[in-house]
This record gives C-alpha cells, structure tokens and sequence, in this order.
C-alpha cells in the first residue's frame, strides 16, 4: 500500500474534505434513528409540538447526509482518479527505461492489461476507500454503542448478530481469495489471444484459421466465465445469508421486547432504534467484508505493478556529460546469449570500422546478423567482451551521446499514429521542413509524399495501415537518417523496395552519406555488393571479411549464398 499512500499524498486537500465529509455523514447515519426514537415516544405520549420540532430535526439531518454524500463522492472519484492516473504514468515511464529483454519477460499483452485493469482495480479501491473504509469503523463503533445503550438488555443479540456475519464473511472471502489471482492471470492471456489475432488476422483469414483462432479463445474465455461464475456464486450466497442474519435478529429483538414492553411501554419506542442500529451494524461488517474482497483483488493488481515498477532495465547508461562520438565500431572478442538460451546467438567476434566505411552484412537466416547489429545501439549488452563506438565502451556511455550516433532502421518499418512529420521527428524532434525534404529525398520517400495533398502533415493510421510495406519501410529510412547519425544501421530496411527503388536509395546513400559509418544487414548480396568490406556470418560466427571479389573467390559459404542468389536471378 505504500505506492498508493505516497501518490494519496499529492491530493492532501481533496483527502481531507472526503474524509470530513465521510464523519458527517456517519453522525447523521447515527443520530437518526435516536430522533426517530423520540417521534415515536412524542406520538405515545401525544406531544405534537415536540413531534414537528423533532421531525424538523430529521429533515435537516437528512440534508446534511444528502450534501456530506455529494461532497464525499466527488473529491473521493477525484483523488481515485488522479492516484491511478499518476501510477498509470509513473508505470509507463518505467517501461520506457526497458529493455528488449525486459519487454520480451513480460511480453507486451500482460504490460498493456497491467496499464489498464490493474491500475482500474487500484482506482476502485481508493473510490471505496474514501466512501466506505474510514466510515466502516465509526459507523460500526457508534452503532454498536447506541444499540446498546438504547436495549442493554438485548446485548446478546447484537453479539450474535456479529459473530454470524464475521463468519459468513470469512468463509466466503476465503474462497474468494485464490480466484482472483487466477482471474487477472487469464485476462492477460485473453488480450495476447486477441492482440496476436488481430494483429494477424490477413494470416488468419488467408489460411481460413478463424475456428482454430476460436477455439484457442473460447478455452481461455471459458476458463475466466468458470472462475468469475465461482466468485458470483459466492456473492449469491453470501449476500442473502446475511440477510438472513439481520432479519432473524431484527425478529429475535422484536419478540423479546413483547415481552419487556408488558412491564415498560417507552420501550416500544426503542424498538425501531435498536433495529436501526442492528441494520447499521450488519452493513458495516457487510461493507467491510466488500473492502475486504475489493483489498484482495486490488492487492493482487498492486503486486503486478508493483513488479513492474521495481524490476530494474537490464540495461544501465552511467551518469557521465555528453560527449562526441565518432563514427567507429569495434567488437572485442564479443559472444552474445539471449536470456534463457543455453546456446551463443554470437561466439568470439573481433573487427573495428572505421568512420564513413559502407559495411555490408550477410548469412543464412539465423547466423547472427540482426543480434550483432542490436549491441551496436546496445539495445543489448554482451554476455562477453566489448563494444565500442567512436573508441569509448558502450557501457561508458551516456544514453543521449549514443542515441545521437546511432540510428538504427528495423526491417519491420514501425509507424505510430499521428502525421508523417510527427513519425519523421521521432528521429530529430526540431527538424525543419527542408530537413524532412533533404531525409525523404534519401530515401526515395518524397515521390509519394509529393502526391498527397497534405505533404509532411499527411495522416498516418493506427499501424500505418495506409501505406504499403515498401512506403513504410521508405519513411522508416527517413526517419534514421533525419538527425544525420555517424552510424546507420539497416536491418534489411529495404526489403519491400523494388529493385530500382533500392538501387535509387543506395545511390543517395553514396552520394549524401560519404561520411556515415554504413552497416547494411541484407539476405540479398546485390545489396551490399557495392560495400567497403563484407561480413559473412555462419552460427554466430564471423567466417569471412573482405570485399565482394575477395570473397567470391576466398569464402566457400559466401560463394554458396552468392552462386544461389545468382541463379535466382
């Protein structure tokens, strides 16, 4: 509970009044029935003038109750509001400092559930928190005293009462516990179904998967509908037995007192009192039992997020001043493992660039050539050796010095909603208009963008669905080379161009980017044929270096790849 009393904090003010309000509308619950007592002994004893003083009474106090209630829910909803709206961003923040490997251990479904139905849990908790959790003691406390002090002869019913539903309470949220974990752990699985499937879906509908699809959900779905059908149930029940309670006490109360109004009339005034208190008394333990449910559920929640706030990034950047980097790379003796994997992903790879030379990388699928390109931007760090950019240890580096040298252009071409000169200042957040032309030009983009009637300002959908893949991968490239790194990565980032769009690009790479450290992972040698040096990668491992003559003639797997590719075309 900790996180949520330091974000509680921030809202002293509006905690205050809710809390104030929640005091007056207890003494309002609790002097009621006392002035409800004292009609009923002014109509025995016919004392109209008392009656009308005292039922004058009970409107006003009515009106507080009513006004305490609205003050009471309105800063109530605004600190739950604002509380889960802080941990929302806090918890976003967080996942921004992540890395790929902390992003792969949660997965993407379970953070965005995190975000959204767990922080919602913690904001009814704070809601009910301030309306019924600091109302529960008094009302309770108060009700238990006056009820006592208005029939010290029925003691032992109000203990009874109590006993019954701190029992019935126990045994049904004991129950209700073990589910609730098992209920937010299936959600997360029901929104990575749904995300994977629709994310999917031409894949889907292309190979007519849609009741394979179905029936992978509808397990999911059936499994979540048996487990909230459980906790329903017990509500079912348990609601009712404590109906049941009150009403045999209220029974129990009224036929006692039968007999003790024989002796003392005043008391059939008392009656109505006492059963007002009893019904107080129910409803306290009633809505404690709720918080109590709420508390376990939200308990859970706050337990995820709290693993997500306190999960440190893999990756650590040193608080050191910026500074300038050059355009060199060097591996020292670098091997890689992906958590988990009991196999090198690279083993024992050794090379330096030099500033402004083209490097091409090739392999078969699986050799190593994206996870090589990944520690450069050190998206992850080596299980051994070092990388160095511009002569300095990537782990001596400030993120910003880094993030400034480096641009890396994914194969997958990722567009966020918005414009296109939005997605294009991702990569430098002040360009200018020509600076976005200049980046375009690069990258063959701006044949297109001509054409649209917004230009720059043109919308981008959800998934950059109006564009085709070599349009996205076009202004993917603009976007690396807008802020003008020393180093450009492309990951295959020209893998949905025709072959005269990538011809056009390559081209402008070395006419525009004579000074860029180039590294160019490509599946088709024609793409990097043109390149300084060639790497060739085969399991991880660096099995050749050297141009595209030197290597036609010297490296038998590049001669393999080469004399395919060739054939093909």
């Amino acid at each position: 509970m900790d996180l949520v009393l330091r974000h509680v904090k921030k809202y002293k003010t509006a905690t205050g009044i809710a809390l104030l309000s929640v005091i007056l509308m207890v003494v309002a619950a609790l002097w009621q029935p006392k002035l409800l007592q004292q009609v009923l002994e002014s109509i025995i004893t016919e004392n109209n003038d008392e009656m009308k003083k005292i039922g004058v009474q009970l409107i006003g106090l009515a009106l507080l109750g009513l006004v305490a209630g609205i003050i009471n829910t309105v800063f109530s909803a605004k600190v739950a509001q604002g509380v889960s709206a802080d941990i929302r961003e806090e918890m976003f923040r967080k996942i921004q400092t992540f890395s790929f490997g902390n992003i792969e251990t949660f997965s993407a479904g379970n953070l965005v559930v995190r975000l959204t139905n767990d922080i919602t849990q913690i904001q009814n908790l704070v809601m009910i928190s301030l309306q019924s959790l600091f109302r529960i003691p008094f009302l309770f406390i108060g009700a238990f005293i006056l009820a006592m002090a208005t029939m010290p002869q029925l003691w032992w019913i109000i203990v009874l009462l109590i006993i019954a539903v701190l029992v019935i309470t126990a045994l049904s949220f004991t129950r209700m516990g073990k589910h609730f974990m098992i209920i937010q752990n299936l959600i997360d699985k029901i929104n990575g179904i749904a995300k994977e499937n629709l994310m999917g879906i031409r894949v889907v509908k292309s190979f007519v998967q849609e009741d394979n699809q179905l029936q992978g959900f509808s397990k999911v779905s059936e499994t979540l509908t048996k487990h909230n059908i459980i906790v329903g149930t017990l509500f079912s029940v348990m609601i009712p037995s404590f109906m049941l309670a009150a009403n045999l006490a209220v029974v129990g109360a009224i036929f006692f007192v039968s007999d003790l109004a024989k002796d003392d009339p005043t008391l059939i005034g008392g009656i109505a009192s006492f059963m007002n208190y009893l019904m107080q008394i129910m409803m306290a333990i009633i809505i404690g039992g709720m918080m109590m449910m709420m508390t376990s559920r939200a308990a859970v929640s706050l337990k995820r997020i709290k693993e997500i706030l306190d999960t440190e990034p893999d990756l650590q950047y040193q608080d050191v001043p910026e500074q300038e980097l050059s355009g060199s790379v060097a591996f020292e003796n670098v091997s890689f493992r992906y958590p988990g994997d009991e196999k090198n992903a690279l083993t024992d790879i050794s090379f330096t660039i030099k500033p402004g030379e083209m490097i091409g990388i090739v392999g078969a699928t699986g050799a190593g050539k994206s996870t090589l390109a990944q520690l450069i931007p050190r998206l992850f760090d080596p299980t051994e050796g070092v990388v160095r950019v511009g002569g300095v240890d990537l782990k001596e580096v400030n993120e910003q010095s880094l993030r400034k040298t480096v641009a890396f252009v994914l194969q997958k071409a990722i567009l966020f909603s918005g414009t296109i000169a939005q997605n294009l200042r991702q990569g430098k957040k002040d360009a200018s208009e020509s600076e976005m032309s200049r980046a375009t030009e690069i990258a063959q983009a701006s044949e297109f963008i001509q054409k649209l009637t917004a230009g720059f300002e043109a919308p981008v959908s959800e998934r950059s669905s109006n564009f085709s893949g070599g349009q996205k991968q076009r202004l993917s490239i603009s976007r690396g080379v807008i802020g003008e790194p020393k180093i450009l990565i492309l990951d295959d980032s020209t893998s949905a161009l025709d072959a005269r769009s990538e011809k056009l690009v390559r081209e402008a790479f070395e006419k525009q980017l004579k000074d860029t450290t180039t590294i160019i992972i490509a599946q088709k040698i024609a793409s990097v044929v043109k390149a300084d040096r060639i790497f060739v990668l085969d399991n991880g491992r660096l099995v050749g270096e050297g141009s595209h003559e030197f290597l036609a003639n010297n490296n038998a797997i590049y001669q393999e790849i080469f004399a395919t590719q060739k054939g093909e075309e």
